[in-house]
C-alpha cells in the first residue's frame, strides 16, 4: 500500500462517522496513528458525558487506519475483536487518540488505542485485532 500522510487519511475518512465525531487525524505512521476530536453534545450521554460509544468508535476508527497504513496491495481491513476498558468521564474539551501498533502479521494486527483529556488524564483503553481482507 502507498505510504498516506495524516492529510490523507483524513480526506479518505471525509463523509464517513469519522466525520460525524468530528475525528482529525494529527500524526500517522505505520506504527502510530493520533486523531484528536472535541466533546460536543451530540456525542454525550444525558448526563453531558461522553458517551462510550463515542469513545469505543474513536478507538475503532483510529486502529482502522493503523491497520490500513500496513496494508498489502489491494487488501482491506475489518475488526474481529475489540475490548475497551473505561477509566474516567469527560463532558468537555479535546480528547486525545493515541493508537500503537502491537502486532502486524499477514493475516492480523493488534493495536492499542489510549484516549486522554486535555489533562493528558486517560479515559479509556482498547486493545483491537483487525483482519487482514486479501483480495480474491
Amino acid at each position: 500500500m502507498p505510504v498516506m500522510s495524516a492529510a490523507d487519511l483524513n480526506a479518505r475518512m471525509t463523509g464517513t462517522l469519522a466525520t460525524t465525531l468530528g475525528l482529525v487525524v494529527v500524526e500517522a505512521a505505520p506504527e502510530r496513528v493520533v486523531g484528536e476530536f472535541t466533546v460536543k453534545p451530540e456525542l454525550t450521554t444525558l448526563g453531558g458525558t461522553v458517551h462510550g460509544g463515542t469513545l469505543m468508535a474513536v478507538a475503532d476508527t483510529v486502529g482502522a487506519m493503523g491497520a490500513v497504513l500496513n496494508l498489502p496491495e489491494g487488501a482491506g481491513t475489518t475488526t474481529l475483536e475489540s475490548k475497551t476498558n473505561f477509566f474516567a468521564g469527560c463532558k468537555a474539551g479535546k480528547i486525545r487518540a493515541v493508537c500503537d501498533r502491537l502486532h502486524a502479521g499477514r493475516r492480523t494486527s493488534v493495536w492499542q488505542t489510549r484516549l486522554y483529556d486535555e489533562s493528558g488524564r486517560m479515559l479509556t483503553q482498547t486493545v483491537q485485532t483487525q483482519m487482514v481482507l486479501l483480495p480474491t
